[in-house]
């Protein structure tokens, strides 16, 4: 029998979803960067522009999910080229907003896009490649993530500092909208509504003997990404006391772990196809042991320094890695659902773990961090050697008419 022909890698329409992430995740963080610029433009505090990060995040939290289910018929790139025009409209509206409240509802009109977002591109990304190139196609889609912490945000930041604020949102603004037109041009339409045959109805959702494997992958999100968001929310804090770096050394030490991170995306991109079961736990592993050594060993700076490279490089991928498991193991039909519950675990986590991350230095101090981080990421690996062997995709849930 001759074997399955697998069709070409479709760069062109990845690297066009790569670049709408990037604007994406830059225009999500672009106020920590401004934070004294904007309190001072609003006659705010810097809490108070600080704050709208979280009602970002808590915006995407809550929306996510509805918005998904409404659009869930809804042309997949309609739906992308609406977003992407929503995301415009909340950026221009930040860059011309006269008062504090009305920035809060551009933050909150972008949030709300930014889920969506999410939700729409995973699914995309899954109906553009091969079920055997899935790792690499997610790697690839969820480069322009890691790619805004290392160059989007740096540079809209050095742009608000040199000119003005509301001209870093305006540029966001305008590269948004052109690639709305690149996106509109080069991305073919997929389709995302699972055929049914001649004689078939579908199940019940609750039904879907893929829904258990869902929760169980979102479960182990919300904990590795609250232990990841514990540590490194306040690594800043942690780098200045506990190993005593030079507040000089601070943004040489960051960029380091970004350009780690971005390795370490392109890693599990190559071997997360190849070993779909294997990659994911050996990577986890990585970031513990890496945290393990950070908190037995903090105050030795070498070790420090290739503690962070070992944690940002078997990381970087992880989150790729984990989206392309629950691509693959949701049946078409749940994959929307899927991706916009995952999307509510990530960022549950990202606000949870800079919460609890407070909490932790407020009662035992900043070198507690990395062991409540350890803990969660403990339970979190577990999860997943426990899920390793499920099977990579539920059967089809359909029943016939009798």
């Amino acid at each position: 029998m001759a074997a399955p022909v697998t069709k070409a890698f479709p760069w062109v329409p990845l690297l066009t979803l790569t670049a709408t992430s990037f604007v994406a995740v830059t225009s999500e963080f672009l106020p920590t960067g401004l934070l004294p610029d904007m309190a001072e433009g609003l006659g705010v505090s810097e809490s108070r522009v600080g704050f709208l990060v979280t009602l970002f995040a808590a915006t995407v939290v809550i929306t996510t999910a509805p918005l998904t289910a409404v659009t869930r018929n809804v042309s997949r790139k309609a739906l992308l080229v609406t977003v992407l025009l929503v995301f415009v409209a909340a950026n221009a509206l930040a860059a011309v907003a006269p008062t504090y409240e009305v920035l809060a509802g551009a933050r909150i009109l972008g949030g709300a896009a930014h889920g969506l977002f999410w939700a729409v591109i995973g699914p995309y990304t899954a109906l553009l490649v091969d079920r055997s190139q899935l790792a690499k196609g997610v790697a690839v889609t969820n480069f322009g993530g890691t790619a805004a912490f290392v160059l989007g945000i740096p540079a809209g930041t050095a742009l608000g500092h040199a000119l003005d604020w509301r001209l870093a949102f305006l540029v966001i603004a305008g590269i948004v909208l052109a690639l709305t037109a690149v996106v509109a041009l080069t991305l073919p339409h997929v389709e995302h509504r699972e055929q049914l045959a001649t004689g078939e109805i579908p199940l019940p959702i609750k039904h879907d003997r893929s829904v258990p494997i869902v929760i169980v992958a979102c479960l182990t999100v919300l904990l590795f990404m609250t232990g990841q968001n514990i540590y490194s929310t306040y690594i800043v804090p942690w780098l200045l006391d506990v190993p005593g770096f030079p507040e000089t050394s601070i943004s040489g030490l960051l960029l380091m772990q970004g350009i780690a991170g971005a390795v370490g995306l392109f890693i599990a991109g190559y071997f997360g196809d190849r070993y779909p079961r294997a990659t994911l736990p050996v990577a986890m592993a990585g970031v513990l042991v890496s945290i393990v050594g950070l908190g037995l060993l903090g105050g030795v700076q070498p070790v420090v320094i290739g503690g962070l490279l070992l944690w940002t490089l078997a990381f970087g991928g992880i989150p790729a890695l984990m989206h392309a498991r629950v691509l693959s193991s949701a049946s078409p039909r749940i994959r929307d659902q899927a991706a916009a519950f995952l999307t509510v675990a990530f960022n549950v986590g990202i606000g949870g773990g800079a919460l609890i991350g407070g909490i932790v230095i407020d009662g035992w101090g900043v070198p507690a961090l990395p062991w409540v981080h350890v803990a969660l990421w403990v339970t979190a690996l577990a999860f997943v050697l426990v899920t390793t062997f499920a099977p990579a995709r539920a059967p089809r849930e359909v029943a016939a008419v009798r």
